[in-house]
């Protein structure tokens, strides 16, 4: 698999970019949808909820983190995960910007 150029691009484009490829998983989907569900912070029952192995759910909380969308604090011997909320907002805002500007009004194709 090529490299991308990515210094091509603009960096709003690099920006979603990464946050998509982050969002990019099954896995990690529904670790969010979980975090939404519960609407509160969760401390380690994502194991029993989606059946995976805390090394693999570890791995997509690391990368949901990467994009700052779930934030992390230490209570006792356990990591409490939630959704940041500026930072669901701030996602939110650029993905409709970029559904929202596609309006195809000569009906093509």
């Amino acid at each position: 698999m090529g490299l991308t150029k990515s210094e091509i691009f603009t960096e709003k484009q690099n920006s979603l970019a990464t946050k998509l490829k982050a969002l990019a998983h099954p896995a990690r989907i529904a670790i969010i949808q979980h975090l939404i569900k519960a609407e509160a912070c969760i401390c380690g029952d994502l194991v029993e909820e989606l059946g995976l192995a805390q090394a693999t759910i570890s791995q997509h909380l690391k990368e949901l983190k990467s994009i700052g969308i779930i934030k992390g604090s230490i209570e006792g011997a356990s990591v409490c995960y939630c959704i940041d909320e500026k930072v669901w907002n701030q996602l939110k805002n650029e993905f409709e910007a970029f559904f929202i500007a596609y309006n195809n009004k000569t009906k093509c194709c």
